[in-house]
């Protein structure tokens, strides 16, 4: 979960980086980033929608996909293929590739932009005649806190 510091940074962020698009960043978009960046790990989309519910009597699944959507090609959200989950994206503006590095104890989820790796698959793609439209690169495994308690125990 980011601290409110780093979401309230987020929003801001978000609100900027939509204004400098002329993209519209409605409030159910905002609210749906907002839970996500309070959210530690992923969220899923059914989960966000019975938490947008309890604010918004009207909020129906296509509400929530059309706001992930739009989250997703701004670049503030990621989807986390493995978990069918969406996670809040530190560096929006960071424009290249990312790999995610997932606990599968905690939930707690990294990002990580090593463009030599993505630039690699994309030339190796291009080589075999692959036109590659989207990349997923997650890394499961056990965070450094999750390590430790399970040694203590």
């Amino acid at each position: 979960m980011a601290s409110m510091t780093d979401s309230r940074a987020l929003m801001h962020q978000a609100e900027r980086q939509c204004r400098r698009r002329g993209v519209r960043f409605t409030p159910i978009r905002q609210r749906v980033l907002q839970m996500i960046a309070d959210t530690r790990g992923g969220l899923k989309a059914y989960d966000l929608l019975d938490r947008l519910a309890t604010e918004h009597a009207a909020a129906r699944p296509p509400t929530v996909y059309r706001a992930l959507e739009f989250l997703i090609d701004q670049g503030l959200v990621h989807r986390i293929e493995s978990l069918n989950a969406y996670v809040a994206c530190p560096c929006p503006e960071h424009a290249h590739g990312f790999q995610l590095l997932i606990c599968r104890d905690c939930g707690r989820v990294e990002e990580l932009h090593l463009d030599d790796i993505n630039e690699q698959l994309g030339a190796r793609a291009r080589e075999l005649g692959f036109a590659v439209q989207r990349q997923t690169i997650e890394l499961l495994g056990q965070c450094d806190s999750c390590r430790a308690a399970a040694e203590a125990l």
